[in-house]
């Protein structure tokens, strides 16, 4: 039992020391495959002007508001 349980520390240990290696691996592969994807994807038709504006947000305070305007 002892021999098993430390196998499974040093399994553990390893696991702990190369997860981050592995998540960076997966996220460097990810982001290398849009850049490639955005080299290859040809230009995209403009948006109509009306439906590229900004959204503008509005504040309205409350009548009953402790805040004096």
């Amino acid at each position: 039992m002892n021999l098993f349980l430390n196998y499974l520390a040093v399994t553990a240990l390893f696991a702990f020391v190369a997860l981050p290696a592995a998540i960076g691996l997966v996220r460097e592969r990810r982001i290398d495959r849009q850049l490639r994807d955005a080299e290859r994807r040809e230009v995209a038709p403009t948006e109509p002007r009306s439906t590229a504006r900004p959204y503008k947000v509005t504040r309205h305070l409350n009548g009953r508001s402790w805040v004096k305007a």
